[in-house]
């Protein structure tokens, strides 16, 4: 049985090839949002995710989400701490230009996902995670 860290690495692997095409990592009823941004999402189930998934994917040009950090919470929950690159379809806004930073919080159980939130602000996710915001843990880093 693989650890949820490695559970999480393994799909931003295929994330980072800009392949979004596998869920077999995830919970026939994963409970799937996009926590912000443009356009807020809450789905259940596979179908939903892939919905909501396939939706926020179609609006950006080769879109790729790369992984920066990666943080095992406790037993159940991974925090990946990561950048959004790509380009606005309509826009032309083009992500990386941006510093477009972002968290996904993963809570794993039995090898699968059951849970998974994408933030587009990483002080929301570590807000709504109960951790401390990125400029108060650099400095505790010090």
């Amino acid at each position: 049985m693989a650890s949820n860290l490695d559970l999480v690495r393994s799909i931003f692997a295929a994330w980072e090839r800009g392949d979004f095409s596998s869920a077999e990592w995830a919970d026939p009823k994963i409970e799937y949002m996009i926590v912000g941004g443009p356009d807020p999402v809450s789905r259940t189930g596979m179908d939903g995710m892939a919905e909501g998934f396939r939706d926020w994917v179609s609006a950006w040009e080769d879109l790729h989400i790369a992984a920066d950090e990666y943080r095992e919470l406790d037993s159940g929950r991974v925090l990946v701490l990561l950048r959004y690159i790509g380009r606005g379809k309509t826009s032309g806004v083009d992500l990386g230009g941006m510093e477009a930073t972002g968290a996904g919080a993963f809570h794993v159980h039995g090898d699968q996902v059951t849970s998974l939130a994408m933030y587009w602000d990483r002080d929301r996710a570590l807000a709504d995670l109960g951790l401390p915001p990125e400029a108060d843990a650099d400095a505790d880093a010090d």
